[in-house]
């Protein structure tokens, strides 16, 4: 698990996890779609309980790809500029190309069939056991940020940003290193500059 400050966002504090071999992806999406439901002091206790965004490993180009829409989400939660319920969609939000978030949410988020998570926890303190958290919901297995580059599934992340076409790709066809890293500069600065143009 990474943790990262910002005290420019009120001293917020993130925690980020990767896990693999994740085998209940079906149920951490039906426990948060129940959450939602429920009503009450039992309703709140369990959207807390699972109160951290959760983004399928594979459409993720690089941490910095991840830190920027995490930026960006901080900094629209700052503004008083959220376009979501909570901080966490929003993260999700900011790392889709369009504007839907209902298809963010569909593509970013967790789906029945994940098999890799990210797992982040946005917070203006330290909270206790927040690994411990992780874990308890997500069946799988933590790993560094360095097996991401295994995970990353560069034709779907190209579908989705429409990247097919894109001549300085034509220009490296066959060259996989220096595809992935324009694909990457191209998604990040993206994300960067979407609450620009949304």
């Amino acid at each position: 698990m990474e943790t990262y400050y910002y005290s420019q966002f009120n001293h917020a504090v993130v925690h980020v996890a990767l896990f693999d071999d994740v085998t209940n992806s079906a149920a951490i999406r039906s426990r948060i779609i129940q959450a939602a439901r429920i009503i009450g002091v039992d309703g709140d206790t369990e959207r807390e309980a699972i109160n951290f965004a959760f983004i399928d490993a594979r459409l993720i180009s690089s941490l910095l790809h991840l830190q920027t829409a995490i930026y960006q989400a901080l900094l629209s939660e700052a503004q008083g500029q959220l376009r979501t319920k909570t901080i966490h969609s929003e993260i999700l939000w900011a790392l889709n190309p369009t504007n839907n978030i209902t298809e963010a949410i569909r593509r970013y988020g967790v789906s029945d069939a994940s098999t890799t998570l990210i797992v982040i926890r946005v917070d203006v303190s330290n909270i206790p056991d927040v690994q411990r958290r992780m874990c308890d919901i997500v069946q799988g297995s933590m790993v560094t940020f360095e097996a991401l580059k295994q995970m990353t599934d560069w034709s779907t992340i190209k579908k989705h940003y429409k990247l097919d076409a894109e001549p300085a790709l034509k220009e490296v066809q066959g060259e996989q290193d220096r595809e992935h890293a324009i694909v990457n500069n191209i998604i990040v600065s993206s994300v960067a500059m979407k609450n620009v143009m949304a």
